[in-house]
């Protein structure tokens, strides 16, 4: 590598650092305020909430690598063009295609990052976070209940609980309990208090003035029991075993695709996401070309004008996936092709692009 080469090399890296922290923002700043809940209402330290982070930052770096790497490349080469340093780079007869080499080995580093993120990181992540998840509803069970939404702390059980007017308690529960097929009860309760029992991986509620109901399968009766005081266990023991999860195959997408006549959409859209494993990563090689003749044409356009650019650019990128998507549900357009057709239209429009800069 010539001294040129680290020079360009080492101007991509600061405006990549500064744009990727910048974009991991944005994207945590809406699971923000979930995160501050857990930090200041229920009392959970500020390690666990930094272990959360680190769980997600694989699913929000598939995102915004490629973005980083669009964004350093016009950034640098903007300047580049503004400081006429591009103009000493041609007339010591260097080609244009010749200084994009650095910038090549540059996004193809990122490639392999997003490459590893999308293909083992989100799936590790994934896991990790629900097991870090259990453990802290072993440490601050009142986490697993949150207000006003339908909770599923344990497969075939949901339960409800109001969210109270400002500044009164909680009061009432809802508890649909379906773990045993053959005695499907509904619980309603006043109020209710958290029970736990760490070593033998339990938890549970003790529920105060209500009733439980059971109708048979057969609906022909109904059993009504009223109760002050009812103890409920949970057994966190089958939600500890979280197993990896599993997509459906290639095989198993073509037969459901063969057996529907090719007309299955769900399937569809699952062989488009086998295809865009690759795909998605592979952008991020020519987005980085892109950055070139996108950041020369633009000249001065500073960091704040090249992040907000290389958002547009993304943002185009991303409809193109919406409207591939649409294509191969709509059965315009085979998996494969509407996968790779925003890759192939970025790729034509950078081709383009680079080639007018080159003649400049």
């Amino acid at each position: 590598m010539t001294i040129l080469d680290r020079h360009i090399f080492k101007e991509l890296l600061v405006p990549f650092f500064i744009s990727l922290c910048i974009l991991c923002f944005i994207v945590l700043t809406k699971e923000m305020l979930r995160l501050v809940e857990l930090l200041v209402t229920n009392g959970v330290s500020l390690m666990a909430v930094l272990k959360i982070v680190v769980h997600l930052m694989p699913s929000f770096l598939v995102l915004t690598l490629p973005m980083a790497c669009l964004i350093s490349s016009i950034t640098t080469f903007s300047r580049f063009s503004f400081d006429k340093e591009l103009v000493a780079m041609k007339t010591a007869g260097l080609s244009l295609l010749r200084i994009a080499v650095p910038v090549f080995v540059f996004s193809f580093f990122v490639f392999l990052g997003t490459l590893l993120l999308s293909q083992w990181g989100q799936p590790w992540s994934s896991i990790s976070l629900k097991k870090l998840a259990i453990s802290l509803i072993q440490d601050q069970l009142n986490l697993a209940l949150e207000r006003g939404v339908f909770n599923e702390p344990t497969k075939d059980m949901m339960i409800f609980v109001p969210t109270p007017e400002p500044g009164e308690k909680a009061m009432g529960i809802f508890i649909l309990d379906q773990r045993d097929p053959e005695q499907e009860i509904i619980i309603t309760a006043r109020t209710f208090q958290m029970l736990r029992n760490p070593q033998l991986k339990q938890f549970g509620m003790r529920l105060y003035e209500g009733e439980i109901h059971h109708v048979p399968q057969d609906g022909t009766q109904h059993h009504q029991v009223a109760f002050s005081t009812y103890d409920l266990k949970i057994n966190l023991a089958q939600a500890l075993a979280v197993e990896t999860p599993r997509r459906p195959g290639y095989e198993h997408i073509m037969a459901g695709l063969k057996a529907s006549g090719w007309r299955d959409t769900n399937m569809l859209r699952r062989l488009m996401e086998y295809y865009k494993d690759l795909g998605f990563p592979v952008a991020t090689l020519i987005l980085g070309i892109l950055g070139m003749p996108v950041g020369i044409v633009s000249k001065r356009t500073g960091r704040m004008r090249g992040f907000v650019l290389g958002i547009f650019i993304m943002v185009g990128y991303y409809l193109l996936n919406v409207l591939g998507e649409f294509s191969v549900t709509a059965l315009l357009l085979h998996p494969f092709a509407g996968a790779w057709l925003p890759n192939v239209l970025l790729l034509l429009i950078t081709g383009l692009l680079f080639y007018q800069a080159s003649r400049r």
